[in-house]
């Protein structure tokens, strides 16, 4: 099943896939309600806990940016205002030299986790989503990457449309990953090849911190990555988990 939360008349919904008479998307509220999905404000489809990143997880990723192969999983945590929901705007600093878009399988914990082996730690998923996590190159200032000016901007990781059950990905470790800008395909990858898959990153991260329901983490993003502008449509879609829609603005759009 796919969940949503959306705004709406002054209120916030749960809200479901449904398709309009005239054919076009819509979502259906818990109220029976049926709107189409450019009449709502998209939220992150769930209230998220702890934000957990993964960087440089795909090998080809880290190439492409010059990054020599680590020795563990490379972590770090962003604030809540990073998040923004399905055709949201992301701000692009005027400063800004090389921004990114980083496509990603989301994968959000169900109910708590400490000190969990690989061999158990799917009973711990609660879901799946896509996930938009965008990068300024040029704003890395020290040897510690990323840094918190890169990775915690507010409004700079997109998450949606769909919180995706998990009983309804029966293979998250094989999902090809998409990212279009402008209707032009730039990023293709696939969950299989990830350095550090799903079980073990949650053995590795439970081992000493414990997860708690609604805390998400973001796997990393193959190679392909290019800069975007302003104006640029970008969409990122992952097997069987939707098609997460975002616009890239200006620096006037936030009164900046």
């Amino acid at each position: 099943m796919k969940h949503a939360r959306v705004a709406y008349a002054g209120a916030i919904h749960a809200a479901q896939p449904q398709q309009l008479a005239d054919g076009r998307a819509g979502v259906r509220l818990a109220d029976a309600r049926v709107i189409a999905e450019d009449e709502v404000v998209w939220l992150p489809p769930f209230e998220a806990g702890t934000i957990i990143a993964l960087g440089l997880n795909y090998a080809a990723h880290a190439k492409e940016l010059t990054f020599a192969a680590q020795e563990e999983p490379l972590v770090f945590l962003k604030g809540p205002g990073t998040l923004l929901g399905h055709r949201g705007y992301t701000r692009r600093p005027a400063d800004a030299k090389f921004m990114h878009y980083e496509c990603e399988l989301a994968v959000v914990i169900g109910r708590s986790a400490r000190g969990v082996r690989r061999t158990a730690a799917m009973q711990h998923v609660a879901g799946y989503c896509v996930a938009n996590d965008y990068a300024i190159r040029d704003y890395l200032e020290n040897w510690y990457r990323p840094n918190l000016r890169v990775k915690n901007r507010d409004g700079g990781t997109v998450l949606g449309p769909w919180l995706v059950d998990a009983a309804d990905v029966p293979d998250p470790g094989n999902l090809g990953l998409r990212t279009f800008v402008n209707g032009k395909l730039t990023q293709l990858g696939n969950t299989r090849d990830l350095i550090t898959d799903i079980p073990t990153l949650i053995e590795y991260l439970s081992s000493f911190m414990t997860l708690a329901a609604g805390d998400v983490i973001l796997t990393g993003t193959p190679e392909g990555v290019v800069n975007v502008e302003v104006g640029d449509e970008v969409a990122c879609e992952i097997d069987g988990l939707g098609r997460l829609h975002n616009t890239i603005v200006s620096d006037a759009a936030f009164g900046r």
